[in-house]
């Protein structure tokens, strides 16, 4: 699998982490997104990331070479030789279709279109994609370089075979998975956007503060992170759009996102990459 070659198109949080993940895993990457200025930042956000792991991790990375894996590109051109390419764009329906679109006119027949998304229906992404069989979900956890994991959806028309080049793709670069069918917002995401929805409530109604519903969930329930660390580390808006996702796939009230999380988003409050959400940060 080693010598595949790795599309990335989205170079947010999410696309750094994939890219950066298969790169130091000795993978040729191409990652793509709509300006300089992105793809700027997100070489520079890779770079630090690298850097980070060589302070604080036990293993030790070559930053140059592992760079040099990694093309950054604003042309879809660059993905026609791709094996895998791995989708990360904003949960917006419209804005994912046309991004297909373009790769089934350019990658070749084989290539298979593997969806980071959150919440939207892979078999609805795969019916626009022109190659529904070689379409899948894979929703690698945030942050990608750490978790080890991934919930991997298969749509209707998903093919056996795209199943299982997945998994070993996956394996090779040290992630498990769990294969699951189709349904918009999957398993992790219908449980974990009710958990942050309802805690951003609590916050809202005064009961708790962000600190203290996070230290129930570490303390109390054992998990690493609590539900609003998790919500500023995914992004807010991300928050918010996956779960008009469901509102409007399943049409219900449940995942109404709650108005402190717009009215944060409206502020421009989306967590980490802001400098603030529940949390400030430097």
């Amino acid at each position: 699998m080693a010598n595949k070659i790795i599309g990335v198109v989205g170079g947010g949080t999410m696309g750094q982490g994939v890219a950066q993940r298969f790169a130091s895993n000795g993978y040729a990457v191409v990652l793509i997104d709509i300006s300089e200025e992105i793809l700027e930042a997100a070489e520079k956000e890779i770079k630090r990331s690298l850097q980070m792991q060589n302070v604080f991790g036990k293993k030790k990375y070559d930053i140059p070479a592992i760079m040099e894996n990694i093309k950054f590109t604003l042309s879809y051109d660059d993905l026609k030789s791709t094996d895998f390419v791995v989708e990360n764009i904003p949960e917006v329906k419209e804005m994912k279709f046309i991004v297909y679109k373009k790769l089934n006119e350019i990658c070749k027949p084989e290539c298979i279109f593997m969806a980071n998304t959150s919440c939207i229906s892979i078999t609805e992404i795969g019916s626009q994609a022109g190659r529904a069989e070689n379409v899948i979900g894979v929703h690698f956890m945030n942050p990608v370089i750490l978790k080890n994991f991934s919930e991997v959806i298969s749509g209707l028309k998903t093919s056996a075979e795209t199943i299982e080049n997945v998994k070993e793709l996956l394996s090779s670069i040290g992630i498990l998975c769990e294969v699951i069918n189709d349904n918009p917002g999957f398993v992790s995401n219908r449980l974990s956007h009710i958990f942050m929805n309802e805690a951003a409530t609590l916050v809202q109604e005064g009961v708790a503060t962000a600190e203290q519903i996070d230290s129930i969930f570490k303390n109390g329930f054992g998990h690493a992170m609590g539900p609003l660390q998790t919500a500023d580390l995914i992004g807010l808006d991300v928050v918010v759009n996956s779960l008009e996702v469901l509102l409007d796939s399943y049409n219900d009230p449940k995942y109404n996102p709650c108005p402190l999380l717009r009215r944060m988003v409206s502020a421009g409050m989306l967590g980490r990459k802001s400098g603030q959400g529940f949390y400030k940060y430097k």
